[in-house]
This record gives structure tokens, sequence and C-alpha cells, in this order.
């Protein structure tokens, strides 16, 4: 049995079909998604149809993103924020016209019964983003800053290298989990195309909704599977950004 975390799709759906097939996976295994399944690239609903038949054949553990708090939101009202409409969630909601309203219901409850976070029985926590509270995601308030916080992360870069010789220095944050896994912040932006790890934290999203690839890690061997870079896949739409 095997254990995957992969990060952050952004209507990739190209790049989440190629990954599945190349993880070789086996009914046993489970599969953690960090959330941002939707905004950036055309197949937003899509998306979203492969993960509920995913949750059929695998054990699959489904994190809510920021950019998703927004599709649920327009599922809900039927009404869309103009600024998410207009900077990122056009494509999604293009995608989901040719559903009928049957299939935006069961998509509407994939959206409300994603987790904020999710701690397994090794101590490992797994969330989009990041925490504050050094009591942990759990006394976030409000939650949705879990799918915001930036903080987390930053912390871990500037600390990794002074933990290793000051262990005292070690963030009260980090030590309350054995690992952290989040996406949220593009590794792209520290021009690295593979997860990143800085302390007890690995960062997954490998800019799969900018020019980068959709990646999958075992977090167990911590062996990294890739889609190819999801621009080629989608050559003739334009990109959105964050």
């Amino acid at each position: 049995m095997k254990t995957f975390v992969i990060g952050d799709i952004h209507g990739a759906f190209k790049a989440l079909q190629q990954l599945l097939v190349r993880m070789q996976l086996q009914p046993e295994d489970q599969l953690i998604f960090l959330g941002d399944y939707v905004d950036g690239w055309p197949q937003s609903a899509q998306v979203i149809e492969l993960l509920i038949e995913l949750q059929c054949r695998y054990r699959c553990i489904f994190i809510k993103g920021n950019h998703d708090v927004h599709c649920e939101l327009w599922l809900q009202n039927n009404r869309n924020n103009s600024t998410w409409a207009q900077n990122k969630g056009l494509p999604t909601i293009q995608s989901y016209e040719p559903l009928n309203n049957e299939n935006r219901l069961k998509h509407l409850e994939f959206f409300s019964r994603l987790q904020f976070f999710h701690i397994d029985a090794n101590d490992r926590l797994f969330l989009h983003a990041g925490f504050k509270n050094d009591n942990g995601p759990a006394a976030e308030s409000p939650v949705e800053n879990l799918t915001l916080d930036r903080s987390l992360w930053e912390l871990a870069l500037t600390m990794n290298k002074r933990v290793i010789s000051h262990p005292a220095l070690y963030p009260k944050r980090l030590k309350l989990f054995k690992e952290i896994y989040i996406g949220h912040t593009p590794t792209l932006i520290y021009n690295e195309t593979i997860p990143m790890s800085a302390c007890n934290v690995w960062n997954i999203d490998t800019g799969a909704g900018h020019t980068g690839c959709l990646s999958a890690m075992d977090i167990d061997s911590k062996e990294v599977i890739q889609s190819d870079i999801v621009q080629e896949l989608y050559p003739e739409f334009r990109r959105y950004r964050e």
C-alpha cells in the first residue's frame, strides 16, 4: 500500500489523467489531494468529475483550496464574484456550461465534503496552504485561513538552515507534526520544478496552474511522479495566473 500526495491541479484535466497513468496505482493505494482543483486551465468540471470517480476506486482524501471555496460559492448561489470570474474563474464557469443541474448538484456535494486539513495516524498534516496558530490548524480562525496562509511555508524556508545548527530554534508551529504537506505556493517561484522541502514541510505545488507540471509524491519513499508541462497539453489556451 502506498500513499500519494498530489499538488494543485487548477483545471488541468489532461495532466491529471496523464499523472494517474504514470503513478501505476493499485486498488489499495491512498490518494491525498491538496486542493485547488479548479481555475486556470479549461477543464475544471472534468477534473471534479474524475475526482468523484476516483473515490470509488481508491481511498481518497480531498483537501479544500482557496479556489475551491470560490467555485463552491458559485455553485451554491449561481452568481459569480466578478473579480473571481474575470481573473481566475472564467475558464471554470465555461467548463460547467455543458453540465445539467443534476451533475452540478453532485459537484456541489463534492465541494461541501472537502476537508480543510487532515492528520494521519503517523502525525502527518495535510492542508492547502498553512496556519498561523501555534495550537495548530484546528485552532485557526477563520478556518479559511488554512486555504490562504503562506507564512508557514515562509517560516520553514527561513528557518531551514538555522535549525540544523541550532535545533532549539525549531519553530513551535512546525514541531506540532512529524511532517506537513502543502500546496498553494508554486515552487516555480523558487526556480524549482519538483516538490520542495524545508524543515519538515513539503510543498507539492509545482506550478500546474502556471508553466509547470502536476506532481504526485509517495510520502514514504519520497518518489516524485510528474505530468508533462501543462501548457504543452493545452497549447491553444491562455493561462490564468493566481
